[in-house]
């Protein structure tokens, strides 16, 4: 029996722990998880992970941009056709994302076991360098197959990294978060994500629109990534006061007291599979919608219809500001209602997605263009937004941080890594955009029947999650003896 199983159902035991365990922590408003109003101090926790995940994905998604506009031609000038070298330069894109679940794994650890703090100040430190040295490097045409190796190292240090952000990042806010709100305020950490993408978006605007096509080439992409130093120091100074959430510090205390420290990801896997399951199936459509639609639209509009770089840079800007006013709404909107239809809504809708955005892109209207990238970041919302209150609520606070981090990063491998990849290749493959969007459609499929097969969780309290832990721990002490 999952721990959602055990909740929904309720024991005596679980709800003595779970008071107990309330009473043993954090008293006065700031107390975490429960309750239907804000902890003082909550916004504070909201900004703070907010402007370091926006440092985060500004430096990680730079790089899918300039993968999609530079990189196929600075380093990879042999290849056979301009989609060769952007296939090139996908594939160490996709590095990145093999990074990613490897970092789950080692951050997800360290977070459980030492706090969430600490590990979000290493991994903000750890992107922006990598980052600031990919603007460092020479190209093919200086070092030869030396750049693309060094390009493909310090993806694979990006991609680490934000491998233990994303968990720690939401998880600071969704711990803190009241019951009945949760999703909503989980949700801004992910808001935080287009406003990186689009302050990416704007610096390579501003350097595309100002500069020659060859200086941009040679050295106005760099600027953007030379950027990220000062950003970085900015977020880091931010991420020093943000503190821990009182549950995670309860529950790191009573391990210590009653020395149960195993932790990590084979623990994880062996006791709630299917939450580890569960995530992947969930994050696997809107990891794969988001990418087409950010990254291989560019692909498609640049290659097939030769559109200006700078308007569909613009289109994107636009885009990504109301992908970012959607996605707390959408939150909200999962508390009102629940996770579930909010979320099978969005693999409903993102099915459709390719059938009326590529026909639109086709006209080269650059309205119809902000419209179709604009309505397809939407539907993408109704699945992103509820995504840390749904995995938080899967796996108790002692393991939280690697169950979350497994579930979302492992699924970036064979989603978000390949979807441009195998975009890209269906387009050379068959000329039309119609493979792509049956490639969507199998995702959105498998989204939503692991939508109908969980439970919903809207309103659950995190210690009762970690009660209904707790208590299968004394079943099998029990039954072991």
């Amino acid at each position: 029996m999952s721990v959602n199983d055990r909740v929904r159902t309720g024991t005596t035991a679980a709800g003595s722990t779970a008071a107990g365990s309330t009473a043993a922590g954090s008293q006065g408003p700031h107390r975490a998880s429960g309750g239907d109003q804000a902890p003082r101090g909550l916004k504070r926790v909201v900004a703070a992970s907010m402007v370091g995940t926006v440092v985060e994905w500004y430096e990680f998604f730079l790089y899918a941009t300039a993968a999609s506009l530079v990189f196929g031609t600075v380093f990879f000038p042999n290849a056979g056709s301009q989609l060769d070298g952007i296939i090139a330069a996908f594939l160490t894109y996709a590095v990145g994302f093999v990074a990613r679940p490897l970092g789950g794994i080692v951050f997800g650890q360290i977070g459980d076991r030492f706090g969430r703090k600490q590990t979000l100040q290493v991994t903000i430190i750890m992107i922006g360098a990598a980052t600031f040295l990919i603007g460092c490097l020479p190209g093919f045409a200086t070092a030869g197959y030396w750049a693309p190796a060094l390009l493909v190292a310090l993806r694979f240090i990006q991609g680490f990294a934000l491998g233990g952000e994303w968990g720690g990042a939401v998880l600071l806010v969704a711990e803190q978060s009241p019951d009945r709100s949760r999703a909503f305020w989980a949700s801004w950490p992910q808001a935080a994500v287009p406003v990186g993408n689009l302050l990416a978006t704007l610096v390579l605007l501003a350097m595309s629109a100002l500069l020659p096509a060859e200086e941009f080439l040679g050295w106005g992409w760099r600027v953007a990534f030379w950027i990220s130093a000062l950003i970085v120091l900015v977020g880091y100074y931010i991420r020093t006061h943000v503190t821990e959430s009182p549950i995670f510090v309860e529950t790191r205390a009573e391990m210590e007291a009653t020395r149960t420290a195993r932790l990590g990801v084979f623990e994880v896997v062996r006791r709630y599979p299917r939450g580890v399951l569960a995530a992947m199936g969930l994050r696997f459509a809107e990891n794969i919608l988001y990418y087409i639609i950010v990254s291989f639209s560019i692909v498609y509009l640049v290659t097939v219809h030769k559109y200006n770089t700078s308007q569909l840079l613009l289109a994107l800007l636009i885009a990504h500001a109301v992908h970012f006013a959607v996605i707390p709404q959408v939150g909200r909107l999962a508390d009102r209602i629940g996770r579930k239809p909010v979320y099978f809504a969005g693999a409903v809708l993102g099915a459709t997605w390719a059938f009326f955005a590529f026909p639109m892109f086709d006209t080269l209207n650059p309205v119809l263009i902000v419209a179709a990238v604009t309505i397809g970041l939407c539907f993408h919302a109704l699945m992103y937004a509820g995504q840390p209150a749904i995995m938080a609520e899967m796996f108790p606070t002692r393991m939280r941080y690697s169950g979350v981090s497994l579930g979302y990063q492992v699924t970036s491998i064979v989603a978000g890594s390949l979807a441009p990849i195998i975009a890209s290749a269906l387009l050379q493959r068959f000329g039309s955009w119609l493979p792509v969007a049956f490639y969507i459609v199998i995702a959105c499929v498998i989204t939503a029947v692991t939508v109908l097969t969980i439970r919903e969780t809207r309103g659950i309290s995190l210690r009762s999650v970690d009660a209904a832990d707790a208590a299968r721990d004394t079943a099998t002490a029990r039954v072991r003896a």
